[in-house]
């Protein structure tokens, strides 16, 4: 078997193409949807993933506001910053961009980010939604792995989803969302007997571990569904995920790629929530 694959570059595209017709529809109803980006320092990766975000927003019409703070900042400018976003009407979407400073408390940082424009799906209210079932913005990764999963056509319900990894961004509301779509959720992590046995049982198997190629052929089920979040390094310096994509590849019925996959959905998934919360905080169906 060669597996198909997720192309995460054209689900992405179809996402911000839906996103595009919404943001036009709720601007006629005189509402300017709106994200606002915090950025401290100046540290590459988060410069880079802030500008993706930025481009993103302009190809759909959503105002982007980047607010650029120094390393050097207080946690109290940070949080002044935030809740004065938090105030404004006219922002719908707060991001912190992270990690922070080791001078900042990132949870309380977080927290202080209404639920309404939590739109990365981070604060504490959020994650007992996710965990409640009630209405909330999901984490955007494992909103994107959801979307993923789907664009397959594979009925989820009913099936065993096997998660490696236990993160509060990616891992533990990866399994909720699971749970939502009616799967069977294991959740793997590195004090895990078994672990192999584990995931070879796994219809679907959503690799989130931080660990480049840990994911081989003998760990995966024929026919499964593979969903790679990892985002390394490998030995020449190229990005990769944490499956090894060419053996895993033979086994799997579907399988996303690193580059081109979990990253680009993660921040389609950014844009829905954006508009989502513009939509609720104006009492607007979209």
């Amino acid at each position: 078997m060669s597996a198909k694959i997720i192309d995460g570059k054209i689900l992405a595209a179809q996402v911000k193409e839906n996103v595009k017709q919404q943001v036009a529809a709720l601007r006629q109803k005189g509402v300017n949807p709106c994200l606002a980006v915090v950025l401290v320092g100046e540290s590459p990766a988060s410069v880079t993933y802030v500008r993706g975000k930025e481009k993103d927003c302009n190809e759909c019409g959503i105002e982007n506001r980047t607010i650029r703070l120094p390393e050097s900042v207080s946690e109290q400018e940070l949080l002044a910053v935030v809740q004065e976003l938090a105030q404004d009407s006219a922002v719908h979407g707060i991001l912190v961009q992270l990690p922070l400073p080791a001078q900042i408390d990132e949870r309380k940082v977080i927290t202080a980010i209404p639920p309404l424009k939590d739109v990365d799906g981070f604060t504490p209210e959020t994650a007992g939604r996710l965990m409640t079932g009630e209405p909330c913005f999901a984490p955007c990764t494992p909103a994107g792995v959801i979307a993923m999963l789907k664009s397959t056509g594979v009925e989820l319900a009913g099936k065993h989803a096997v998660v490696l990894g236990r993160s509060r961004i990616v891992g533990k509301p990866a399994a909720l969302l699971l749970l939502g779509e009616n799967c069977t959720v294991t959740v793997c992590h590195s004090k895990t007997k078994n672990l192999q046995q584990l995931c070879a049982q796994a219809d679907i198997l959503v690799a989130a571990i931080g660990e480049a190629g840990f994911v081989t052929a003998d760990m995966v089920k024929e026919g499964a569904l593979v969903i790679d979040v990892g985002i390394n390094r490998n030995a020449e310096g190229k990005l990769c995920g944490d499956v090894d994509f060419a053996s895993v590849a033979e086994k799997a019925a579907w399988i996303s790629p690193v580059p081109g996959g979990a990253g680009l959905m993660t921040r389609a998934m950014l844009l829905v929530n954006t508009i989502r919360a513009a939509a609720l905080q104006n009492n607007l169906e979209i």
